[in-house]
């Protein structure tokens, strides 16, 4: 084998990328491509990290002919893009069309273009762009602007109205909005109010001072608000009268209301008198926010005082949220019609509102909504599915794509090339890659694209990539199974079941067992590493090594342990454990009801978006894999079950300094 491999090697270079595909697709080498291509290519990145680019034409020159050579090539060239000339740049594009790297080049040259205002050049190229972002959004429209296109004018106000950050390249255009009394000075009050509402209070500092005449200590005032809200209303000499000052207010009552809603609207009651009917309906509308997340009752009352005008598709959507949990359907009604269609449409407000339309006998209009839900694969079109009465536990018919179709995708050189990558552990390369290549597969490629990455036991992108088709599913492939034998030994171990648990860890890690999160958590199941510590402890391992929590069998072990812990102290409810896994046991405790709640109503009323759609795409999972493990024909409104009641009503917010605040 080692004669033939050295044979390929002398082979004719330009025939050396189709063998590199063809060794891929039989699966002759364990690193797919040449050996010595994918060091040559490690060594040339590692020169272009640690800035010695003239090492890399050595490397581009041995990569000659290989499926890698434009990544060296492209770093030496992005290396001197000041210096390079625009025929260089368009040969690159041109020998590479339709790539990755293409786009990528064109976009950093784009970047250049409008640094320096070479707008021709610069509209020439834009509309070839395919991953665009904001720097560039803004270059184009300051562009279209020195042209004279008048209409490029709105488009640059619409970027304006964002509580996040914009880039430098941002700052000219809206400078010259501002000048030209296109955006007004209620504009800036607006988005200030939207950068304080969005917690991003080094916006709103930067946003003051586009406007006349402010001084840095309304700036500093932001900082105190923000630290010390309750500083800023006790100050005797408040005033009112002055727009930052009454704007800061709002932003201190808003703060305070994210840990204790109840008692900061009974201040808000002494105070209204002072502020507009508009600043009034906003606070109310943002009481009744931080009170929905608080599942405060008396919420809806607030939502109610902020009038229409008051009112927008996320304030609506937590209006509904709390009705469901005091069981007001009217109210659940009124407010899901009163969204937006976009907001309307999604899957969750298509389910609650069909629930009360059938809970007003207006069974046409419920089934209307039902139908089309229930075919749709996710956590409400099970619902709906179990809603209309559907058989529960039938299999979902599966499409297979056939092994001349993986092959041929195998012989994608942006595919096989994504392989290599992904076997060379370079994973931001390889999944750039993949996705650009697969952009715009329709469904049978897709699936077969899904295959070759399960074939190479790319997990995540198998996974991925199935997910996106639209007609033609195979189930096997969204809900991977890997690594059983071990699973399945500890879920037995510890009485868990194993559909749950794989579809926790689906969501948790895509069965990558080297995901690591931001936070620390790690593995398969994205164990933190101080709760690997006291599971260890608690399973007497002694000299427990921080690393090890990465394998496959302690990293099993320890999560299901660590699952099996939560779901017991938490009544041994399935939605409670797993929102308690990625939130805490205790929030999970807190987050229920006076009186006992359906487990779906919990589970939308979760006040942390990221732990509502967690609990959603786990149990929905749980249901996937259940089918395909074979295991007896159980709903999904089962698995939820109902959630016990407890005495005192729940927060995610209290006078507790200690006690989560409701932002998200």
């Amino acid at each position: 084998m080692q004669n033939n491999f050295q044979f390929l090697l002398r082979l004719n270079a330009n025939f050396r990328a189709l063998m590199a595909i063809a060794v891929i697709c039989l699966g002759l080498l364990p690193l797919p491509g040449y050996a010595n291509d994918g060091t040559d290519l490690l060594a040339a990145r590692e020169a272009f990290r640690t800035g010695k680019i003239q090492l890399l034409p050595g490397y581009a020159e041995r990569l000659k002919g290989s499926i890698l050579l434009p990544y060296v090539q492209y770093w030496a060239l992005s290396a001197r893009l000041k210096d390079a000339s625009e025929d260089e740049i368009r040969d690159f594009m041109a020998r590479n069309t339709d790539s990755v790297l293409s786009d990528k080049l064109r976009g950093d040259w784009l970047r250049l273009l409008g640094k320096n205002q070479d707008w021709g050049t610069f509209l020439t190229e834009y509309p070839l762009l395919v991953k665009s972002d904001l720097t560039l959004q803004c270059y184009a429209i300051r562009g279209r602007i020195a042209q004279g296109e008048t209409l490029a004018l709105k488009d640059g106000v619409a970027l304006w109205f964002t509580g996040k950050g914009l880039p430098e390249a941002c700052t000219p255009l809206f400078e010259q909005l501002i000048a030209d009394k296109l955006i007004s000075e209620e504009d800036i009050w607006q988005r200030f109010r939207l950068a304080l509402e969005s917690a991003n209070p080094a916006v709103a500092k930067s946003i003051l001072a586009y406007l006349p005449g402010q001084q840095q200590s309304d700036a500093r005032l932001v900082d105190t608000v923000t630290t010390a809200p309750e500083r800023l209303l006790g100050k005797p000499n408040l005033d009112l009268d002055s727009r930052v000052e009454r704007e800061l207010a709002i932003y201190a009552i808003t703060r305070l209301a994210r840990r204790d809603a109840r008692n900061v609207a009974q201040r808000w009651e002494t105070l209204r008198a002072d502020f507009s009917v508009p600043d009034q309906h906003y606070v109310w509308g943002q009481l009744g926010l931080y009170g929905a997340r608080q599942h405060l009752p008396e919420a809806l009352d607030w939502f109610d005082r902020a009038g229409v005008d008051g009112m927008n598709d996320e304030l609506l959507a937590w209006k509904v949220r709390e009705a469901l949990r005091v069981g007001n359907w009217n109210v659940v009604q009124a407010a899901i019609l009163q969204m937006s269609d976009s907001a309307r449409a999604e899957p969750a407000w298509r389910y609650w509102l069909a629930r009360a339309y059938k809970l007003h006998n207006k069974l046409y209009q419920a089934n209307a909504l039902l139908a089309p839900l229930s075919r749709e694969n996710n956590f409400y079109g099970l619902l709906a599915e179990e809603e209309l009465g559907a058989a529960l536990g039938a299999q979902t018919v599966n499409f297979k794509v056939g092994s001349d179709e993986v092959a041929a995708m195998g012989r994608v050189p942006d595919i096989a090339r994504a392989l290599i990558l992904y076997k060379l552990d370079l994973r931001t390369e390889a999944n750039n890659e993949w996705i650009w290549a697969t952009r715009n597969f329709d469904d049978r490629r897709l699936l077969a694209a899904a295959e070759l990455a399960r074939q190479n036991d790319w997990y995540d992108r198998a996974i991925n990539t199935a997910d996106r088709t639209q007609q033609l599913h195979d189930f096997d492939l969204r809900f991977l199974a890997p690594y059983r034998d071990i699973a399945r030994k500890y879920a037995k171990e510890y009485g868990l079941d194993e559909a749950w648990v794989y579809g926790l860890m689906r969501q948790e890690s895509r069965f990558v067992s080297r995901a690591k999160s931001g936070v620390g958590a790690a593995g398969l199941m994205q164990v933190m590493p101080a709760t690997a510590r006291w599971i260890a402890n608690k399973l007497g391992i002694r000299h427990f090594q921080a690393d090890s929590i990465h394998g496959l069998d302690t990293n099993m072990q320890f999560g299901m342990y660590y699952l099996k812990t939560i779901q017991q102290s938490l009544d041994g409810s399935l939605v409670l454990a797993t929102a308690g896994y990625n939130a805490g046991p205790g929030r999970a405790r807190r987050w229920r009801g006076e009186q006992a709640l359906e487990g779906a109503i919990y589970t939308e009323s979760i006040p942390f978006s990221e732990t509502r759609d967690y609990v959603k795409k786990v149990m929905a999972n749980a249901i996937y894999y259940a089918r395909s493990f074979g295991q007896p024909g159980q709903s999904l409104k089962a698995r939820l079950g109902s959630i016990a009641g407890v005495a005192t009503a729940p927060l995610c917010g209290g006078t507790d300094e200690n006690a989560p605040a409701c932002d998200n």
